[in-house]
């Protein structure tokens, strides 16, 4: 066909996206030394492009808004454009690299070239190099993505030799086709949503089953209303961007996990929780409140993920919770438990699986007024949300570049709205990492969450004897 449409879902992250709020994900992984020659990363790389295809395609507009925007095959396409070079000025620390990685990372991708770019990084302390991988979330959720990091590595030291595969670009659509295209579409969906009312129709039982589901869900909901209290956690965001991570070990919060109850999610929400009580305190603000956090949950079915790399359809299928993290709890052990209470209660409630539903829905929304409503939404004042804080496991073997090891990885999670700090977890070879963003005008003190985290931790073992 050419061309491969964007779900309402992967379009939103491309409407949300605007002069302050870049909407890409991305992951820095630390190597052991020496780094290899940039022309062996380079064939590594490209060698591998095959097995993604959206790494060589573009986004193309549908005139006049009649349907989702496209992917395209570039017909220009160079990855001397997404393969950059640098260094770290001396002595190469973990301050240098965390600059490093807020100034790229408020870069917004050029919107005229496949939307990605890998850096590696050279001049690290103690002989090590980087490389950071940059994506833009219409590409890629976090799940696909951890999948899609596991494929462009090699799971062995011994380097596998580069196989060239021989690329070239299908045609471009012209956009009177795309835009007949999309309105045959629009003549189906009606079409469509009368087929599934049908089928749904056939198994009367199973459906009202779903939908009692969803309801409860979208009841669990309301209580977003409530606007927390205003706190400087919210406000407008500036085109810049500090980073910086905070560290723990699988088999630490295992411990704490086995001997206070609760999930690994909650332990890891829990550190949170104690990173923003210290930042709060910090700066003066009170703490007898709750921290409201969007949790995005994946609702990719276990076999459908190494599928969708495979077949190069990295589409999104995220939902989404929102958490009351208990600030006012002092108690490590105390907020742990409230944290996985309330979890719990969450998972009861299907809030995941409205938040899903919801999205599904604007799949027949026309698209004009997707795009539109995504573009106004990003703009108006959102405080009932304070943060975002996403958890993805990664893989627990080691992995290689050019036969060196990565040693870290950490993640990256952008910023919208008026969220002006935003956490993701990434487990990789049993190292916990939380990568933690931060809006660079009005987050100098990101330092002061980053050290919270890990104080939580520690008072969590602590608790446990």
């Amino acid at each position: 066909m050419g061309f491969d449409r964007m779900s309402p879902l992967d379009a939103s992250f491309l409407h949300i996206e605007n002069d302050v709020s870049h909407m890409h994900i991305a992951s820095v992984g630390i190597f052991e030394g020496p780094q290899p020659p940039f022309p062996d990363i380079m064939d590594m790389v490209e060698s591998k492009l095959s097995l993604v295809p959206r790494y060589r395609r573009v986004v193309r507009h549908v005139p006049f808004e009649l349907g989702r925007p496209v992917w395209v095959d570039d017909p220009h396409f160079n990855i001397d454009f997404h393969l950059r070079h640098t260094a770290l000025p001396s002595p190469g620390g973990e301050a240098e690299l965390r600059k490093l990685v807020g100034r790229v990372m408020s870069q917004q991708l050029d919107r005229s070239k496949p939307l990605w770019e890998f850096w590696v990084v050279q001049g690290l302390e103690d002989g090590h190099w980087a490389v950071m991988a940059k994506t833009h979330h219409a590409m890629v959720d976090g799940v696909s993505g951890t999948d899609l990091l596991a494929l462009i590595m090699d799971t062995s030291p011994e380097p596998v030799a580069p196989n060239p595969v021989t690329w070239a670009p299908e045609s471009t659509p012209s956009g009177a086709r795309l835009a007949a295209e999309a309105s045959v579409e629009l003549l189906r969906s009606p079409y469509e949503q009368m087929q599934a009312a049908r089928s749904a129709a056939a198994v009367p039982r199973q459906a009202m089953a779903q939908l009692r589901e969803v309801v409860k869900g979208m009841s669990a909901m309301t209580g977003l209303v409530r606007r927390p209290p205003l706190s400087s956690l919210n406000g407008p965001l500036g085109p810049h961007r500090r980073y910086g991570w905070a560290s723990t070990m699988v088999r630490d919060i295992k411990v704490i996990r086995k001997e206070l109850g609760g999930t690994f999610n909650d332990v890891v929400l829990a550190a949170i929780t104690n990173g923003f009580r210290e930042l709060l305190l910090s700066r003066g603000e009170s703490v007898d409140r709750v921290v409201r956090t969007l949790v995005p949950v994946s609702v990719r079915a276990r076999d459908d993920r190494g599928r969708a790399v495979g077949d190069g359809t990295l589409q999104n299928k995220v939902s989404a919770m929102f958490a009351e993290l208990p600030v006012s709890i002092a108690d490590a052990g105390e907020r742990l438990h409230a944290v996985s209470s309330q979890m719990e209660g969450l998972k009861e409630s299907k809030q995941a699986l409205a938040g899903e539903a919801l999205t599904s829905m604007s799949g027949f929304a026309p698209p004009m007024l997707l795009a539109l409503g995504m573009r106004v939404s990003s703009h108006l004042p959102q405080r009932n949300v304070n943060t975002v804080t996403t958890n993805v496991p990664g893989p627990q073997v080691p992995l290689y570049v050019c036969g060196r090891r990565m040693l870290k990885a950490y993640p990256y999670v952008p910023l919208a709205g008026q969220i002006r700090v935003g956490i993701a977890i990434f487990s990789y070879d049993g190292d916990v990492n939380f990568g933690v963003t931060g809006d660079y005008d009005t987050t100098p003190d990101l330092d002061v969450l980053c050290r919270g985290i890990e104080d939580g931790i520690k008072q969590m073992q602590k608790a446990t004897g």
